[in-house]
């Protein structure tokens, strides 16, 4: 802020990432704004004013309501000597109705936050808040009640909003996709050598591989051998992977019932190598929202993150 004239709000919200119009509703409702003027009578933000609205942004971050939050923000800014209590994150389980940006119902609170921060398109704090999840309640807990609820609100509101919030689907999927990968360690080898490993892909023309990618971090953490092929998958590429590998077991992700392919499934199962009377093949799970629940399928239909680890889990104990 050279020579003490403070920012414009413009200039503010990009350095926030948050949009001009969050700040001058957090100033209306709140009185959290910009206290400086210049000559001219237009308002600017000092370091003090930049400081506040940045506490407001942190805490808002954390689920914390924007009204709680500009309270805790104008106590910080007044100093230690204005005797209120400070406000810090919510409990790590509790749940929220609270109305949000987006609509979100009855989900942890972890949520709020993230929908907050998604929809101002601030990276560091859905980073900050993703990884914080996985570690408070690990990875599988974090995918199911964390990171799927706030996916499926922004998709919610995409969809029903003319193509508007594509860019805040994009950003946040982005980081929930880095965050799964930093979560992952170093791929377990196949023991013993071309045998007993799992196999993750996207049925032809998918394009949705975060439930493969938390499936493949989690796979990972248990230390089973795992290999992944991730979006739209070729027939051909994925028979030449099964007979290379000679997995245990083939997991098939299809998020649009257009993409799922019931003879795919079939073929794979019936996918046979090695020497004649020990012959074997792989198990196939099923995975995602378009395979169909009233038609007789191949395989294993596990119902979500934690029952596809148990079953891949098994499999591999047994084979």
């Amino acid at each position: 802020m050279p020579g003490g004239a403070g920012l414009t709000t413009g200039v503010l919200a990009r350095r926030l990432g948050v949009s001009p119009m969050t700040l001058r509703s957090w100033d209306r409702r709140y009185g959290i704004g910009p206290t400086a003027r210049t000559e001219g009578g237009h308002r600017r933000w000092t370091a003090a004013d930049v400081a506040t609205v940045e506490e407001m942004c942190r805490l808002t971050a954390t689920g914390i309501p924007p009204a709680d939050a500009a309270r805790a923000a104008r106590t910080a800014a007044a100093g230690p000597s204005s005797g209120s209590e400070a406000v810090t994150a919510p409990p790590p389980a509790g749940r929220s109705r609270a109305a949000g940006a987006l609509p979100l119902g009855d989900v942890r609170q972890e949520c709020r936050g993230l929908a907050r921060a998604a929809v101002r398109l601030d990276a560091p704090a859905l980073e900050k808040q993703l990884a914080a999840a996985v570690e408070r309640h690990g990875l599988v807990v974090a995918w199911q009640e964390v990171m799927v609820p706030t996916l499926h609100a922004v998709g919610r509101r995409w969809a029903s909003s003319d193509d508007q919030y594509v860019e805040v689907e994009h950003l946040l999927a982005w980081h929930v996709s880095t965050v799964l990968r930093r979560s992952t360690p170093p791929a377990a080898p196949v023991a013993p050598p071309g045998a007993g490993c799992i196999l993750l892909a996207c049925v032809p023309g998918e394009q949705h591989t975060l439930p493969l990618e938390a499936l493949h971090a989690t796979l990972g953490r248990e230390g089973l051998p795992v290999r992944m092929l991730g979006a739209a998958v070729p027939v051909e590429a994925l028979d030449a992977a099964v007979r290379r590998l000679g997995p245990v077991a083939v997991v098939l992700w299809a998020q649009e019932t257009t993409r799922a392919a019931p003879a795919l499934a079939r073929h794979v199962a019936g996918l046979r190598w090695g020497m004649k009377g020990t012959r074997r093949g792989p198990a196939v799970l099923l995975g995602g929202p378009g395979w169909s629940r009233t038609q007789p399928l191949v395989g294993l239909r596990p119902a979500g993150l934690a029952q596809a680890v148990e079953a891949l889990r098994a499999l591999c104990a047994a084979g």
